[in-house]
């Protein structure tokens, strides 16, 4: 039986519209994209586990808005369930901890990257939703 793996991921869209993508440095997944967030803790909600992550990952505070999505894949290592919402900076610049680059790109864009399997679903709905 494979490990069940809950997570969150922060599309972070700031004033001019673009979002931030978080390359994965080495271990799982290795070089591919993902909107940045981590593992949900006991007792977290995953509004409260998004903005610790986002701390710890890239030293910034942010505010956590509606759900995008909420979607699972079936990994070798695991069944990752990914929730995805909406956030905003309220302050910090994100720094490079656990991933290997950071860019901010315009939803047209994204689809210029490798995105992990459990961000596609999410990159598909934004594309559709922030459209200009």
């Amino acid at each position: 039986m494979k490990k069940q793996i809950n997570v969150v991921g922060a599309v972070i869209v700031d004033p001019e519209g673009t979002i931030l993508c978080a390359r994965r440095g080495p271990g799982s997944l290795p070089g591919m994209w993902e909107f940045p967030g981590g593992k949900i803790e006991p007792g977290e909600t995953p509004r409260q586990a998004l903005a610790r992550e986002i701390d710890e990952e890239l030293a910034c505070e942010i505010e956590v808005g509606d759900e995008v999505t909420t979607t699972t894949y079936d990994y070798d290592f695991g069944i990752v369930t990914l929730t995805t919402f909406y956030c905003r900076l309220i302050s910090g610049t994100p720094k490079l901890t656990d991933h290997s680059e950071v860019r901010w790109l315009k939803p047209g864009e994204l689809d210029s990257l490798e995105w992990a399997p459990a961000d596609v679903p999410a990159v598909e709905l934004i594309q559709k939703d922030l459209a200009a």
